[in-house]
């Protein structure tokens, strides 16, 4: 429902309920009024259940009150057609066609600002998603948290909020030592003087590996990367330099080419689905900075460091976690939660209201030891949020297709993307709970038939409003403004339903956006696609341009309408809104 017709509304009822407090000599406060949607239709468009709170102030039946309430209310100055008090003093309210046929000029009167609010207005906030270290392609699940992480962004922006969108990697640590000792090893295979690893030894490293074959060094490490995309890497580094590169150790520039080869196909993987980022913060930096360090000592001056068989371990259970941590291995080298620490509590230096961590599954167990730490640090915990994903399949001919990430026989967003379009692979992303298990259809993505392929379903709604213009222009028909139209026209039942779902776009957004839900949105397009495109096949009962010059203003009107909801809602998912199809 649009918000100001919405406030009209809750405005009558406050009135409503002011006199009727004063005439029993009652000057408390006026009880909060909330209208809500009815689960079932039949029930009207609002309901309310004010009566409950005032029956004992009052000292009277909630359902007597209701009535008393409904007989004064009336057609509250035109916005209603109907109320009727149902149960124990539930007020059922139905809405004058009026109040809905005025949303058509208020949708092309704003335009693109339809649905926008100032919830977020003076607020900063960040939204830290992908965060991919740079050692390989990124996979479904990278794709499925970057495609969650921009959308609630743009919904974030959408309701007003100042956002900043992050990536946090690391480029250094162990796991870029074996990047660089893998590429070294691929390098000096390709010169014939290293062996490749035998299958079975790469299936079963502990039990089946070998240090030589046939005369010749395994130099591949056990644990290394084993995509093709690390060959060939070292074969550029050969055709550059050759067997210069010999003596070269893989922690090196081995190691410095790789990560900045594969982070540029990051950069044009994320370009390439419609993200991008403001900052790139790297966790070296904060050992660099000393930010590593100084979480350490601030946690030590607060008694939440211990040391136990040669490592420093975070005593969490001090602040009522289940168990203690390490975050400094007897080796010396740090655990991925103590850069953790330091990076978020920066995150609370930078002066935001709120941190948004968008994750996957596998780090939920330990967002709360984050949380707890910069916490007891001196900050708000409940300023930082997660928002967890759940793990993508991707099935094609009912069965699901094999993965392994060890071996690197993942499925990448590229090559899905390179099958499924951009479009497609962010509305399969998106439309599913994030904490729910993603079953990545991808014969069901590649299908072209709009009335199968929800995202076409979708996109095609869109495309025909720019059909219906494309006509009206043929026939010498002239678009409507906002104020030459009698939305009034807009009387058959399933128009009035089509107004409706338009209604409720404001409050979905703002909706999704506190709830941290973006498939709320691809629900609701999906629903007013389901809508629109049986209206528009009904070429005899829904004519667009008639004769009948003010019905043709009003149905012309109303595919400008839908055309604004379905552009703007394409747009908070990151699809393109085509003119064709």
């Amino acid at each position: 429902m649009d918000r100001v017709m919405k406030e009209d509304l809750v405005k009558e009822i406050g009135r409503v309920l002011a006199g009727l407090l004063e005439e029993r000599g009652d000057q408390g406060e006026v009880p909060e009024i909330v209208l809500e949607v009815p689960r079932q239709p039949e029930h009207g468009d609002f309901a309310c259940s004010f009566a409950m709170a005032l029956a004992k102030r009052l000292r009277q039946p909630p359902r007597a009150i209701a009535e008393e309430i409904v007989e004064r209310l009336g057609d509250a100055r035109g916005l209603l057609v109907g109320a009727e008090v149902a149960g124990p003093g539930f007020i059922n309210m139905r809405l004058a066609p009026a109040a809905w046929q005025g949303l058509v000029p208020t949708i092309l009167a704003a335009g693109s600002e339809f649905g926008s609010s100032s919830l977020g207005t003076g607020q900063k906030l960040q939204v830290e998603h992908v965060s991919a270290n740079p050692t390989g392609p990124l996979s479904t699940g990278h794709g499925r948290q970057g495609i969650l992480g921009d959308c609630l962004a743009r919904l974030l922006e959408k309701v007003g909020y100042e956002v900043t969108r992050e990536y946090y990697f690391n480029d250094g640590g162990r796991q870029m030592r074996v990047l660089g000792d893998s590429v070294k090893a691929r390098y000096l295979e390709e010169l014939g003087k290293a062996a490749p690893p035998p299958a079975k030894a790469l299936e079963d490293p502990e039990n089946a590996w070998v240090t030589e074959v046939e005369g010749l060094p395994v130099a591949f490490p056990a644990d290394g990367y084993q995509g093709e995309y690390i060959r060939d890497i070292a074969r550029v580094l050969l055709e550059s330099h050759s067997e210069a590169l010999v003596d070269e150790p893989g922690d090196g520039l081995f190691r410095d080419f790789a990560q900045k080869e594969i982070f540029k196909d990051i950069d044009a993987t994320l370009a390439s689905i419609g993200i991008r980022f403001d900052v790139y913060f790297n966790e070296k930096s904060l050992y660099e900075d000393g930010k590593v360090e100084e979480a350490v000592a601030d946690l030590r001056a607060r008694d939440l460091i211990s040391e136990s068989d040669g490592a420093v371990w975070f005593t969490a259970t001090n602040l009522g976690l289940d168990r203690d941590r390490v975050v400094i291995k007897s080796s010396g080298e740090p655990t991925y939660l103590l850069p953790d620490i330091a990076y978020h509590r920066e995150k609370y230096r930078r002066g935001f209201d709120r941190m948004i961590d968008v994750q996957g599954a596998d780090h939920i167990e330990q967002f709360p030891f984050v949380r707890s730490a910069v916490g007891a640090l001196g900050f708000e915990e409940d300023r930082l949020e997660l928002v967890m994903h759940q793990f993508v399949t991707i099935t094609s001919g009912g069965q699901r297709v094999k993965q392994s990430t060890r071996r690197a026989t993942f499925v990448t967003v590229d090559e899905l993307v390179e099958e499924v379009g951009s479009d497609v692979f962010r509305f399969f992303m998106i439309e599913r709970k994030p904490e729910g298990h993603l079953d990545f259809d991808l014969d069901l993505a590649k299908d072209k038939n709009w009335r199968k392929n929800p995202a076409y379903y979708v996109q095609y709604a869109h495309a025909r409003s720019h059909g219906i213009e494309r006509k009206a222009q043929e026939e010498g028909v002239s678009l409507p403004s906002s104020e030459s139209l009698d939305p009034g026209r807009l009387e058959l039942p399933e128009e009035i339903e089509l107004l409706r779902k338009l209604g409720e776009f404001p409050g979905m957004v703002e909706r999704s956006a506190q709830m941290r839900e973006p498939h709320h949105v691809a629900y609701y397009l999906r629903d007013l696609a389901g809508l629109w495109n049986p209206y528009l096949q009904d070429g005899t009962r829904h004519r667009v341009i008639s004769e009948d010059e003010g019905l043709t203003a009003a149905r012309l009107g109303l595919v400008l309408a839908v055309r604004v909801v379905l552009a703007e809602g394409l747009g908070l998912l990151g699809l393109s809104a085509p003119e064709r199809m």
